[in-house]
């Protein structure tokens, strides 16, 4: 690992953010334009991410399946919105085994499609509902400004996708699975999120409504962390899904999707990292606890090696905890190592620790460094590793209310958005033309919010049906 030094936070935060996702080894770049290898510490966050979300997925009554990757393109132009909101984005294999294809191969955007063509096979009367499906995947959407995890080529996601008699029972899956996602970000990535709808031209191609949950950087740019659609009947009539309801006539079932990806190891580098690197929430961190013997040049180092296994041994029983017994690096060495990589807690044990029978406690924010008695090291750990994971919230929940405003006008917004960011509370008569009004800003409508305290439009003076969230975005 090199020591590099990384880009100013503060003067450019851009190239920070490159610096740190290389520098920590989370992915390296291929030949591919937009596509990254996510190196062995990146996987690991997104598996431990991947647990906690397939854990709640399978508990709210989802199954998992694996479908292709290859999706016919008449299959994407069944649903004329859809093809349309995708076309620019899409990767067409048209020649395979040495000659051309009879019908083009799309190498899938998002697997709508190809499962819907499934679930008209599957669901045939009123007992085959609700059919409840989730998809852990690659997809390909053809980027233009690629980005490491926050817009790629590839990227790797989980796509759910349902069926149900009414369209009640669809909202409500739409809605679970969207508080499920803000549970993920806010108790596991330590990520405060704004929830709520997208606009007409913000939504998903071919949804009837499309929600969202938002996080907003310290750059002052929002982030969609994912998205929760309610299909309604538009694709289930494209690929005929009839089925018979209990009165023995013919309906179409109100179909959902919902889907979260590796964009969300990106928001988390971006809005917890420092000067120093990755901060990791404990949660997700692939090593919560880092210990560091000591270890001195022409001495028997075996007695600090063995304290040390033995507080792993003490420490693995709550904890994912690495030794860092390298001896050809200095502790300084790996001090930059592990404060680069997010390790959330760190030990340092030197002989003299030995022989006081303590160790020295660090966490990554540097707000604590105890020497704490070996005796009770492990509650003392425990308790800092809960705590690291409340203060690093927190501290994010305190960014995004300093970067929350409640303005009245664009014209007198806008300027200060472009040119430092941050979140804009407003009130939109939600006309698309007012809409349009925000890219002379290079801002964009997050989410509708519920509450409505801006009683006129944020560019003309019809009345405000509600407040929106405005922001720029990656």
């Amino acid at each position: 690992m090199s020591k590099k030094k990384l880009a100013d936070i503060e003067k450019d935060f851009a190239q920070w953010y490159q610096d740190v996702v290389y520098e920590a080894e989370l992915v390296d770049q291929t030949p591919i334009r937009g596509c990254f290898v996510l190196r062995p510490y990146a996987t690991e966050i997104w598996e431990n991410i991947k647990g906690v979300l397939n854990k709640r997925i399978k508990e709210t009554g989802h199954k998992n399946a694996i479908f292709p990757l290859f999706i016919p393109k008449s299959f994407i132009e069944k649903e004329a919105e859809h093809v349309e909101g995708f076309a620019p984005e899409l990767a067409i294999v048209t020649h395979a085994g040495g000659k051309e294809l009879d019908e083009a191969l799309v190498v899938r955007p998002t697997s709508e499609t190809m499962i819907h063509f499934m679930f008209a096979k599957w669901i045939k009367s009123w007992r085959d509902l609700p059919l409840k499906i989730n998809h852990w995947a690659n997809v390909v959407r053809w980027e233009m400004r690629p980005r490491a995890f926050i817009r790629t080529t590839e990227f790797f996601w989980q796509e759910g996708h349902t069926a149900h008699q009414t369209i009640e029972e669809a909202e409500q899956e739409v809605l679970t699975m969207l508080q499920e996602y803000v549970n993920l970000a806010q108790d596991y990535l330590a990520i405060p999120v704004i929830s709520g709808l997208k606009s007409e031209s913000e939504k998903f191609p071919g949804a009837q409504k499309t929600y969202t949950f938002e996080a907003f950087m310290p750059d002052g740019k929002a982030v969609q962390m994912g998205t929760s659609h309610l299909l309604s009947q538009n694709f289930a009539k494209s690929f005929d899904m009839a089925y018979q309801n209990k009165e023995g006539k013919m309906e179409f079932p109100h179909l959902t999707s919902w889907g979260a990806t590796t964009r969300l190891i990106g928001a988390m580098v971006m809005m917890h990292g420092d000067q120093k690197g990755l901060v990791l929430p404990p949660k997700v961190a692939p090593i919560q606890v880092v210990i560091i013997p000591i270890l001195k040049k022409n001495t028997d180092n075996s007695l600090v090696l063995e304290v040390a296994q033995l507080l792993k041994e003490k420490l693995d029983n709550f904890a994912r905890v690495k030794i860092d017994d390298d001896e050809t690096k200095s502790p300084g060495a790996k001090f930059y190592k592990w404060e680069l990589k997010g390790v959330p807690v760190r030990i340092e044990i030197g002989p003299r620790d030995v022989e006081n029978k303590v160790g020295i406690v660090a966490d990554r924010l540097g707000e604590t460094k105890e020497s704490i008695s070996l005796s009770n090291i492990e509650y003392y750990v425990k308790e800092l590793l809960e705590s690291v994971q409340d203060k690093m919230f927190e501290r994010a929940k305190k960014k995004l209310e300093s970067m929350w405003h409640k303005e009245k006008k664009l014209t007198e917004f806008g300027p200060v958005l472009k040119e430092k960011g941050g979140i804009y509370q407003t009130g939109w008569c939600q006309d698309p033309e007012c809409e349009q009004e925000l890219k002379k800003y290079q801002a964009f409508t997050r989410c509708l919010l519920e509450e409505k305290t801006c009683a006129k439009c944020f560019h003309c003076d019809k009345d405000s049906i509600s407040d929106v969230v405005v922001a720029k975005s990656y």
